[in-house]
């Protein structure tokens, strides 16, 4: 299918989805004005102006392409030259059977691979209104500005859906104490020594526990403005609200001790763990995995300093909560991502009601092969909802219930059952094996028909 052509593809946001967009579209031929309103116009969670930034985890979660659904949309966007994934492939860092990346690598390298691409041009500053001709992918993201957010409400005639998103804090290696923490990975999983050790690990007896717990619960928070009712997603909780829910609640989420043995103490089980990631490829920035939080700033400093091993820690990054913004992509986009009351606009990213950094450059990566299509009148279908893009985009663009949409990850629930195929697998280990092979199999086909 590729071909230069002297017509011209506008993406708005210079986040994953808006990168990898661009990506897909100028490699198809497509001349690509990629619009980033960042570093003059600044967001709360972002730190630069490159285009790729994590503002969250360093993490892509599981790059298992057999029993995982996420690792299965990995695998998918190698498959179609995806530089998210390139990128992340080129920086990543030891994380178990992770997919975790050096997010300031990552990002540089992504800005450099678009800026050095000869069918991409950058312009910045931000677009405030819905455009009436040319053809354009708003890949805007959670955190769409206001103004555009206003022009997009004005256009679907609905309010904004959103909810509340936290960020975990980043830690600096040389200020915890490795005399109490020790390097190991839940299960010592991984390959290597290297991946076997990736993972920082500070334990806490029961009262320290309890006393963390209690803490917790009664730290000055970030609370909502009044007016605003949008909850949480479930795979960012602040562990506030986690712990809210029960005191053993984060025992056994990500605070849970099993799979672990203090490397110190050998004989003593903690009662608690909490974990940290390497976050850059110099080993000396951590994160606290799965500490989203939305305490105030002192107080994040204070309760966290609770942790054994972390007595002394200096931050390099507190957490935070901001809020996502998405759309009620069911009734408002068609099956080509486009929307329906303006057929020459596309949405991709998170701001369609997916949710993950893989997600939302999946969605990225299939707007750009479409808008590309579209200029070129190439006929194109979305993937098959047997893969896994297809089941994302089947599902926000008329599988899910708009009634009660809601931002989704990737997951074995979205496809289509096996039940009479490959032999009728019943055990999960096998069923999600068919999965996979038979998304392997028709993504393929699918990518063969572009060419």
């Amino acid at each position: 299918m590729p071909h230069m052509t002297d017509k011209t593809l506008h993406i708005v946001g210079g986040g994953m989805a808006g990168s990898e967009a661009a990506w897909q579209a100028a490699n198809l031929g497509i001349n690509v004005v990629l619009h980033e309103m960042r570093p003059a116009v600044e967001t709360f969670a972002h730190q630069t102006g490159n285009f790729g930034e994590m503002v969250c985890s360093n993490s892509f979660r599981s790059d298992d392409d057999e029993q995982n659904a996420v690792g299965l949309l990995h695998w998918e966007m190698r498959a179609a030259n995806g530089l998210i994934m390139a990128s992340a492939d080129e920086h990543k860092l030891p994380a178990g059977g992770a997919l975790a990346v050096d997010r300031e690598a990552f990002a540089e390298h992504i800005t450099a691979k678009l800026k050095s691409h000869p069918n991409v041009s950058v312009e910045y500053g931000e677009i405030t209104d819905l455009p009436d001709d040319g053809m354009w992918i708003f890949a805007t993201g959670p955190l769409t500005s206001p103004k555009l957010g206003e022009a997009i409400a004005k256009e679907t005639g609905t309010d904004r859906l959103a909810f509340f998103d936290a960020i975990a804090p980043i830690v600096y290696a040389e200020s915890i104490d490795m005399d109490v923490a020790w390097l190991q990975s839940r299960y010592d999983k991984g390959e290597t020594e290297e991946e076997q050790k990736a993972y920082l690990n500070c334990p806490m007896t029961k009262d320290q526990y309890e006393a963390f717990i209690d803490a917790l619960l009664a730290a000055d928070k970030t609370e909502f403005h009044e007016g605003e009712t949008a909850g949480y997603f479930d795979g960012c909780l602040p562990i506030e609200v986690m712990a809210e829910r029960g005191r053993e609640t984060l025992r056994h989420g990500p605070m849970k001790p099993i799979g672990l043995t203090n490397a110190h103490k050998p004989e003593e089980k903690a009662y608690a763990v909490v974990q940290l990631r390497r976050d850059n490829a110099l080993g000396t920035l951590y994160n606290i995995v799965g500490f989203q939080t939305k305490m105030k700033y002192g107080a994040q400093t204070e309760v966290f300093k609770m942790i054994p091993g972390l007595e002394n820690a200096s931050f390099a990054r507190l957490g935070g909560i901001h809020r996502n913004t998405f759309l009620n992509s069911p009734t408002l986009l068609d099956d080509q991502m486009r929307l329906k009351s303006r057929p020459n606009i596309r949405f991709a990213g998170q701001v369609t009601g997916v949710e993950g950094y893989v997600e939302s450059s999946a969605m990225g990566l299939l707007a750009g092969r479409l808008a590309a299509a579209e200029l070129l009148g190439v006929e194109m279908g979305p993937p098959p909802g047997t893969t896994a893009m297809g089941a994302l985009i089947h599902h926000i663009t008329g599988g899910a219930e708009a009634k009660t949409f809601q931002p989704m990850n990737v997951n074995f629930g979205l496809f289509p059952p096996l039940d009479g195929m490959r032999g009728g697998r019943k055990g999960r280990k096998e069923r999600y094996k068919g999965y996979t092979d038979r998304a392997k199999e028709e993504f393929t086909q699918w990518l063969e028909a572009q060419s």
